[in-house]
């Protein structure tokens, strides 16, 4: 694993792909959630992976609440791109972080955008997750099967954990999208047909934010499908991709 800096990690390095496949990960979630997607990318498409601050490595500085502000500080990093085509995954909350970020880079944005567990942003659901106690937001993400049961169970974990968490949670459920910004990138939304977050209707409202295609893929499992579904998950991209270029 190589990092260029403390908000990328790159896990399989592919100089000679075509393309970057820069993932954005999940509430609560790190660069390390798309290990397996990067080996299943390489070394057809070269996977970037962004850590926020506040988990792993970075877990001494403090989570960023406001989304579009984290969006903002990505897009920096980011930069206008460089010799290679890129595009962007995001798995639940970065799925509206990538959105975001595509939306600030404007004309230096990504050829693709991939949105992963997440409703559509025009979809808005008036949530306040972050302010329950320890033990009900523990429950709800052992629903979601989000977090390993023995990193919830070791008391200074779990606090950890849910600082970041909730950190998080505030970020999504006090962000409100720009009433009809578009991207001028397809958009390919994936959704599992279990998710108890996101609807198959409120995936494909995704088609609304694009002036370009869309496609709907829809895989079986909950709200992390994406663990069962890697090879899968890949295929799409790089098929998608190859549309693209073509």
């Amino acid at each position: 694993m190589t990092r260029a800096n403390p908000w990328l990690q790159r896990f399989h390095p592919s100089p000679r792909s075509d393309v970057q496949v820069i993932c954005f990960p999940h509430a609560g979630g790190s660069a390390s959630f798309y290990h397996a997607l990067s080996a299943a990318l390489s070394p057809s498409a070269e996977l970037l992976a962004v850590q926020y601050p506040g988990r792993q490595e970075r877990r001494h500085e403090p989570p960023i609440t406001d989304l579009r502000l984290l969006a903002d500080r990505i897009a920096e990093v980011l930069g206008p791109g460089g010799d290679r085509p890129r595009a962007f995954f995001g798995h639940s909350m970065g799925a509206l972080v990538a959105y975001e970020t595509v939306l600030t880079l404007g004309g230096h944005g990504p050829s693709a955008l991939f949105v992963s567990g997440r409703r559509a942003p025009s979809r808005v659901r008036h949530e306040m997750l972050h302010l329950l106690d320890d033990h009900d937001l523990v429950t709800h993400l052992k629903a979601l099967n989000g977090s390993e049961a023995a990193v919830l169970a070791d008391e200074e974990l779990r606090r950890l954990v849910l600082t970041t968490i909730r950190a998080d949670y505030r970020a999504i459920e006090t962000y409100r999208p720009a009433a009809g910004a578009r991207l001028d990138c397809p958009i390919s939304a994936l959704t599992g047909d279990a998710d108890p977050l996101t609807t198959l209707a409120e995936a494909q409202a995704w088609s609304s934010h694009t002036s370009s295609g869309f496609e709907l893929h829809v895989f079986s499992g909950g709200h992390f499908f994406i663990r069962d579904h890697n090879a899968a998950v890949a295929k799409a991209i790089l098929k998608c991709l190859e549309t693209i270029d073509a």
